[in-house]
């Protein structure tokens, strides 16, 4: 006979001397199944935070009061705490930062453990970390319990194996402009940030070329008026053999322009008319606004274009 489904979202919990199955999807977050094994009924929750931030109320999104309610249903049908088996699943580590410390999940999983041990109900199993995420069937009438797992998408995994990696080291930056007043000033602006470093300047899509097969940079900043090749043509080529998060900065390129809309089509991860970086305020400001779209872009992900994608746009 098949048996009712109930779908927990993020916060929420359900019990039921009924039998059904309690379903939910966890990445980071985590469920608490707690299943009483002598009258043959169970509940479950999901939440996404160990514990309620500054200024939030406590509520089903946090680990320390939704496990604590979670346990309060199931003794009001029993009060024995010793008829109860509990299953802590999730808290995977699906999405990384370039900080340090525990993570989210981390955090789930240890307060789980704080309040089942506290109220001495028994931990039978454990399905928790990893770097995937879970899809949850618990069947609350005899307690067994079918996790799925979620691997992450190729692009997914390729972000954070980047990421990892910038977080070890600076990130390098290539600078492509015809005028040396610009590549000096833009220079000195990314290298306030201890994070960037800049690895090359080119003054044109020739001197880009060498450098970017020599040093292999991580963002490139690119003009788009300059001599020999133009900058879109530089960028075409660029996504067609070997896409790198590229930011366009040049003075044809004003908001609302077609060269704007063009370079965004071909892939620029962004676009800044010089004017917009006010140069003129000094580098601490176009640091203040270039550092933080290089870091950004950085970390991007990108695919290559076919010829006929490119010579379309």
């Amino acid at each position: 006979m098949s048996k009712k489904q109930i779908f927990l979202l993020p916060g929420e919990m359900a019990f039921s001397r009924e039998p059904v199955v309690l379903a939910t999807l966890l990445g980071s977050c985590v469920a608490v199944c707690l299943y009483n094994r002598k009258y043959k009924f169970g509940a479950m929750n999901h939440y996404m935070l160990a514990t309620s931030q500054q200024g939030d109320n406590a509520s089903g999104r946090h680990g320390d009061y939704s496990t604590k309610m979670l346990i309060r249903m199931m003794c009001q049908e029993d009060r024995d705490v010793y008829n109860l088996d509990a299953t802590i699943i999730g808290g995977g580590q699906v999405t990384e930062s370039l900080s340090s410390g525990r993570s989210i999940g981390a955090n789930n999983i240890m307060m789980a453990r704080l309040i089942l041990e506290k109220r001495k109900i028994k931990i039978v199993n454990t399905h928790v970390g990893g770097l995937y995420g879970r899809k949850v069937y618990f069947q609350n009438w005899n307690g067994n319990i079918e996790i799925r797992k979620i691997q992450k998408s190729e692009e997914t995994a390729k972000i954070e194996s980047k990421k990892r990696e910038l977080s070890r080291r600076k990130i390098r930056v290539l600078i492509v402009d015809d005028s040396k007043t610009i590549r000096d000033l833009l220079a000195k602006a990314i290298e306030l940030d201890p994070d960037l470093e800049v690895v090359g300047m080119a003054e044109d899509a020739y001197h880009a070329r060498e450098l970017f097969l020599e040093k292999d940079p991580d963002v490139i900043t690119l003009d788009i008026i300059m001599p020999k090749t133009d900058g879109i043509t530089f960028l075409k080529k660029l996504f067609v053999y070997k896409p790198k998060p590229t930011i366009v900065i040049s003075t044809v390129a004003q908001k609302g322009s077609k060269i704007r809309e063009q370079v965004s089509a071909i892939g620029a991860v962004d676009v800044l008319d010089k004017e917009e970086l006010k140069l003129y305020e000094g580098i601490e400001h176009v640091s203040s606004i270039l550092t933080a779209k290089i870091k950004r872009a950085a970390a991007m992900y990108l695919k290559k274009k076919t010829k006929e994608e490119v010579m379309d746009i």
